[in-house]
């Protein structure tokens, strides 16, 4: 048997608040997209998967769009694809792959 486990995703932070912009949807990286744009989060502009990815490729650079290559990514905690649509309520996530034993 399975369960599926649900939960509403909030964010919080020293400067959280109401996000200036409509069009802005919270990118949140892990692991090593988190160590290659050397942020936990950021406000990117974007109204697909795509859009927001290549927006955070731009201002991150080539060694965060390396990483992209090979992750997964979820737009509030469901699998999503670049035609994905997004806005000011969404939250993407950038899951790259990760081993251990």
């Amino acid at each position: 048997m399975s369960t599926r486990r649900t939960a509403t995703a909030t964010w919080s932070s020293p400067t959280a608040g109401p996000r200036s912009r409509p069009d802005l949807a919270r990118l949140r990286l892990f692991a090593a997209a988190r160590e290659a744009a050397g942020v936990g989060a950021a406000d990117v502009e974007g109204g697909t998967v795509e859009e927001v990815l290549r927006a955070a490729t731009a201002r991150f650079g080539t060694g965060f769009g390396d990483v992209l290559a090979t992750s997964r990514v979820w737009v509030n905690g469901e699998p999503a694809v670049d035609a994905t649509l997004v806005g000011a309520t969404d939250e993407v996530a950038v899951l790259p792959p990760v081993s251990g034993g």
